[in-house]
């Protein structure tokens, strides 16, 4: 299927590795040239390198962190004129909302939230002018299904959930489109370190608890970075024009509800 996007511009933030880099290696692919983002020199070049051998869009690398004002002045202006913002910045670490105190939650909700907004502030017009705009927010399954020592992450990221209900209707008259992607627990670093914490509280090994816990999702294994740029991917193409601000849940069946 022709996605219709090749030759638009994305920029993707937090792309050096997981689940922003699947979503800019399947861009890439699709013909979008990428614009990635990390604040290790290192881990970008890797990721770049990796991208670039798809024979794809062309790849480009913006060394900056994505949550400071400066860092977004550096995306945008090697980047002025996106196609296409996959917003993406690495979760809070878990813990007990007890100790966390207001610095914490200050550096969460930038992180998770404000980083997102202003992102869209800083794009979304420009796409309008344009007739076609593309923003995909990746949050977290914890905006439908909240767990405990994930508080920071909860909060944060619904609130960024409910902004973007209140923003994300009128402009999808004009071909932009806003939608959040929310990923369950997806082969990564961030799945990996959750399940270390789990472990640790319930006294088990990691292997034990994996093994236990992935027999309660139905999917019976975590998601493959891969699956989760492709479904990114087709978000942003011409036939999904018609979907907006929605919450795209990708956890392998994991939240029970109907809604």
């Amino acid at each position: 299927m022709d996605l219709h996007i090749a030759g638009k511009s994305a920029i993707v933030c937090g792309s050096s590795r997981g689940l922003g880099k699947a979503c800019a290696l399947a861009l890439a692919t699709e013909g979008v040239d990428v614009w990635l983002n990390a604040r290790h020199p290192t881990a970008l070049k890797d990721a770049a390198h990796e991208i670039a051998s798809c024979n794809g869009g062309k790849v480009h690398t913006v060394i900056a962190d994505v949550t400071t004002t400066q860092g977004r002045d550096a995306l945008l202006t090697a980047c002025p004129e996106p196609d296409i913002v996959i917003n993406n910045a690495g979760g809070p670490p878990p813990g007990d909302f007890r100790d966390w105190d207001q610095d914490q939650w200050f550096e969460a909700i930038n992180a998770n939230m404000f980083s997102a907004i202003d992102m869209i502030r800083r794009c979304l017009d420009g796409m309008i002018e344009r007739r076609f705009g593309r923003i995909i927010n990746i949050t977290s399954v914890a905006v439908k299904l909240p767990q405990a020592e994930l508080g920071l992450s909860n909060g944060a990221r619904a609130g960024l959930t409910g902004f973007v209900a209140g923003i994300a209707r009128d402009p999808v008259q004009y071909n932009v489109t806003i939608n959040n992607l929310l990923p369950g627990f997806f082969d990564t670093n961030r799945m990996r370190t959750l399940l270390q914490s789990r472990a640790e509280v319930a006294g088990t090994s990691v292997d034990d608890f994996k093994q236990q816990f992935f027999a309660r999702v139905p999917a019976q294994r975590p998601g493959n970075p891969d699956e989760f740029g492709a479904i990114c991917t087709f978000l942003c193409s011409q036939q999904a024009a018609y979907i907006t601000a929605q919450n795209v849940l990708m956890d392998g069946g994991l939240y029970p509800g109907t809604y």
